[in-house]
Formats: C-alpha cells, structure tokens, sequence
C-alpha cells in the first residue's frame, strides 16, 4: 500500500488518482470512477468530488493509496 500525503484537510478523488499516479489524467480519472473501478474504504465511489480525507484508503486498477496528512511545524 502507497502513502499519498496532503497538506490541506481533504482530497478530492479525481485529484487524488491523478496525483497518485493511478490515472494519467483527469478524464481517465473520471472513467474509472464512473465505471465503479475506486473504492474508498472499501466501498465503490462513483462520485470524482468525492472528499477524501487522513486514514481514508482508496484502490483502483489492483493499487492502494492510504491518504495521511502531512505534519507541518507551524512555519
């Protein structure tokens, strides 16, 4: 399972596949989502601006991504 770390409080699922390197662009993003190929948590997501956020997993295509967000130290 890959980490994807994200700086603000949430994802949106489209951005996510798109940055984890699961799709090569967005509209390949939305035909995986639209066809029922993500899962979040283990439930299909057919919704690309689907809220992802820290400890959520996602898989698609035989990859999963564990969502985590990135500790800053205030500066």
């Amino acid at each position: 399972m890959n980490i994807y770390m994200i700086k603000d409080d949430f994802i949106k699922l489209g951005q996510l596949l798109k940055a984890a390197d699961i799709s090569q662009t967005g509209g390949e993003a939305k035909e995986l989502i639209l066809d029922g190929q993500v899962t979040v948590n283990g439930e299909v997501e057919t919704r690309r601006g689907k809220k992802i956020y820290p400890g959520d997993i996602v898989a698609c295509l035989g990859r999963e991504v564990k969502v985590k967000q990135e500790i800053t130290d205030g500066q």
